[in-house]
């Protein structure tokens, strides 16, 4: 294929010999008989018949050619320690943990929950599943023990591997204690607990029940485990949803779709091949860490560097530290990641030596063009932002450089990952809205791709129900965004479907009035939600954190600033998305991992509870909603 418009249009007129192409990316124990077996939709079924593992293609089957290359560099700046493990020590400790989990009873199927912090043993872990057969769920470290509950009950795991603490900013997170109030909310607590001690946190333990991760290992030094030949449509994992009401969704990953769809996003997407280093900073707790922390650098022969600590400590420029220590070549974090660096001093953009990065990919939320531009002259390399969700798995949109070198637009995640037939619908009639620059959902066609979810843990209906009937008339998959798309076959998100705001009729997408903010040059970060209105039905709040605080430091001084920040609004939208109010918080309520408490905030703003908030970052930050709010 000459051209990425030519292989995207080969990929959707004939998926089965384009995946058949791309299955040749991995190996097969024993080859399918099928590719695609679509024969009751939305439920899509790849590489029918063949059979692999996901631990064997991330180490095994390169042990032969690069054993002694650094497979795994964990840092952390939390505790100080660095370590490298080469494939081939890479293979020594799974082969362990495998060993340790077969001993506790862990066979072909059975659950196995990790609740950890972001350590090498957290890796291995995953790996030690995917190589027995077992299904991990991984939970982020430190979520409430209510929510833990109900995923331990939800998945229902024979072990929980866990941890007496992580560490956050120089401070213990505990774990074990939370776990055990977890253990003792669920129905269906399990048999047994492996425990790793970093002695951050006293630790009680349950005897008959908890298991010290040293000692156990100690037994199983020398353990050689075979990899279980999984059917490629057999489970490698539940990821739970966050943010989800009521019972959360397990989102349920087959394997040899998965291991195929990551390793051809690698090549084509990620543009990183086997000797290469890649360096994400997302956790393993996210579908980001799973997907290109653990499982996509090493399937491809790649290197990958796992960090525990935040962007800032010992300052700023740490991670670029690490770029330059560890010659990393691709590297892949969040746009909330970088405006979090753009208050800190520029200077240590330029301090390290940058050569060996190629790329910089960043997604999670939208990525606003003051942001992208701001990183991207700071270290002089090409920032990619790409799109997708903990369903998907891997990138729904993006730059496939390594087919074609696309321009990217700034605004903008790209254009359809090959595999995936995305379309914009009109959320009332349903209606496929093929003009440029119509807004609407964003939505999917089936079959959805390999490597993406295959149905709700335990819950086909709910499945159905949630991600394949809300566009109605039409049979697809909607991702519950806005989006539009140019005439370049660019698509731009404009924020969930969920975050829209009608202001007297006028449908306006929170993420427009954020990007108008945002290009005030003193807006650090902004958040804008709809607020019930008597008068217009809703109107658009703005909290915003300034670069320079003193600006905005006397009552005088916040109304002069409000109303520059308005009339920015008024210039690049109009007056209709001019936000009601501009509060200034020093602070957002965030999650762990970086996402923004949209729902938290506007209910403050309406008066209401905030909500579920097992997962935020800082509860002070609510406070300073509330403040500014009275104020």
């Amino acid at each position: 294929m000459t051209t990425y418009k030519e292989y995207h249009a080969r990929s959707l007129r004939d998926p089965t010999g384009f995946w058949a192409d791309q299955a040749r990316l991995i190996d097969w124990h024993q080859p399918f008989s099928q590719v695609l077996d679509y024969s009751t939709p939305p439920f899509a079924k790849w590489f029918v018949g063949g059979t692999t593992n996901l631990a064997h293609n991330a180490i095994d089957r390169h042990l032969a050619t690069r054993g002694d290359q650094p497979a795994l560099i964990y840092v952390s700046t939390e505790t100080g320690e660095e370590k490298t493990y080469t494939f081939r020590q890479l293979y020594r400790e799974v082969n362990r943990v495998a060993g340790m989990l077969k001993g506790l009873g862990v066979t072909r199927g059975n659950r196995v929950l990790i609740y950890m912090p972001m350590i090498a043993e957290a890796t291995f872990a995953m790996l030690a599943c995917a190589r027995i057969g077992a299904i991990h769920s991984v939970v982020f470290g430190g979520f409430a023990a209510v929510s833990l509950a109900t995923r331990i009950d939800d998945a229902q795991p024979t072990v929980i591997v866990s941890a007496d603490a992580g560490s956050r900013a120089g401070k213990p997170v505990p774990y074990k204690l939370l776990l055990d109030e977890a253990i003792e909310l669920a129905k269906f607590p399990p048999s047994k607990v492996l425990l790793v001690d970093r002695k951050l946190a006293e630790m009680k333990r349950v005897p008959g029940r908890d298991v010290d991760y040293a000692t156990l290992r100690a037994q199983h030094m020398n353990d050689e485990v075979p990899c279980e030949w999984l059917e490629s449509s057999e489970p490698s994992y539940i990821l739970y949803t966050s943010g989800t009401t009521g019972t959360p969704k397990g989102v349920q990953r087959d394997t040899g779709g998965y291991a195929v769809a990551l390793a051809a996003s690698m090549r084509d997407i990620f543009c990183c091949e086997a000797g290469d280093t890649f360096f994400s900073t997302s956790d393993i707790g996210w579908v980001v860490g799973h997907s290109y922390i653990v499982y996509a650098p090493l399937i491809v022969g790649a290197t990958t560097v796992m960090y525990e600590g935040v962007p800032v400590r010992p300052d700023g420029g740490i991670w670029w530290s690490i770029v330059e220590k560890y010659k990393v070549n691709v590297m892949f974090s969040s746009p909330t990641a970088i405006r979090v660096l753009k208050k800190h001093d520029p200077a240590l953009l330029r301090k390290y030596d940058l050569a060996s990065l190629r790329l910089l990919f960043l997604a999670g939320e939208p990525l606003d063009e003051p942001t992208a531009r701001w990183i991207s002259d700071g270290i002089g390399k090409p920032v990619i932002d790409n799109y997708w969700q903990t369903e998907t798995g891997w990138p729904i949109l993006g730059i496939s450089r390594g087919i074609q070198a696309l321009p990217s637009k700034f605004g903008s995640p790209g254009v359809p990952a090959a595999g995936y037939s995305v379309k914009i619908f009109d959320e009332a009639t349903g209606a496929e809205l093929t003009q440029p620059h119509r807004k609407g959902v964003v939505a999917i066609e089936g079959p959805l791709p390999p490597g993406c979810m295959t149905t709700v843990w335990g819950d086909d209906d709910r499945y159905v129900r949630t991600y394949w009937t809300s566009v109605p008339s039409k049979h697809v998959y909607s991702t519950f965004d806005w989006g539009i798309r140019d005439e370049d076959g660019y698509f731009f998100i404009l924020g969930r479907t969920d975050d829209v705001i009608n202001v007297a009729g006028h449908r306006l997408g929170t993420r427009e009035i954020e990007e108008s903010l945002s290009s005030h040059p003193n807006v650090a970060e902004v958040a804008v939600v709809g607020v019930a209105d008597a008068l217009k039905g809703q109107v658009a709040m703005a909290f915003a954190i300034l670069k320079d605080a003193t600006k905005a430091d006397t009552l005088e001084k916040k109304l002069a600033h409000e109303g520059e920040m308005m009339k920015v609004v008024d210039s690049q939208l109009g007056a209709v998305a001019r936000p009601a109010r501009v509060h200034f918080v020093s602070v957002l309520p965030k999650t762990r991992s970086g996402k923004l408490l949209r729902r938290s905030i506007q209910a403050l703003a309406e008066g209401r509870e905030p909500g579920d908030l097992t997962t935020i970052e800082d509860p002070s930050a609510l406070q300073q909603i509330k403040d500014a709010i009275h104020a």
